[in-house]
């Protein structure tokens, strides 16, 4: 299968600084390890360690199984992680009702966040594979 480029080394990298939170591993959709680096502290710092050689393998995994196009990846994790409590990555997306919800609300007590950290890439793949067929569409009716 033909990469996307969806994911960028760089900020994988730049997240894998934050990795004793396991914040690079949610980025390259992978929230199950990412959950047991967030309460083991990277697996003791271990794992973390390794994971500093495991990221061009594992950016390479991630662009072959989310769809590139409109929405960002790489934008909006940034969006997330640095102002999620705000709902700054929802109003990117174009989910205005529930940034308005985040951003009154500081990411629903911040447990909003911690969802949108698991469930973000797949939305974001679904969101792009939706524009791509929207475009597509209209495209062969003009």
């Amino acid at each position: 299968m033909t990469p996307y480029k969806t994911h960028n080394k760089t900020i994988g990298y730049i997240l894998w600084l934050f990795g004793i939170l396991g914040v690079h591993r949610f980025y390259y959709g992978r929230p199950v390890t990412g959950t047991i680096w967030l309460c083991t502290l990277g697996v003791f710092g271990i794992g973390w360690i390794i994971d500093l050689f495991l990221i061009p393998a594992m950016n390479r995994e991630v662009d072959c199984r989310f769809i590139s196009g409109q929405y960002d990846y790489s934008a909006a994790w940034l969006l997330l992680v640095l102002l999620g409590y705000t709902g700054a990555h929802r109003f990117y997306i174009g989910n205005w009702k529930t940034g308005v919800l985040y951003l009154l609300t500081l990411g629903i007590c911040f447990i909003g966040v911690l969802y949108d950290v698991w469930i973000i890439n797949q939305h974001l793949s679904r969101r792009n594979r939706l524009q791509m067929h929207t475009d597509a569409l209209y495209a062969s009716v003009y």
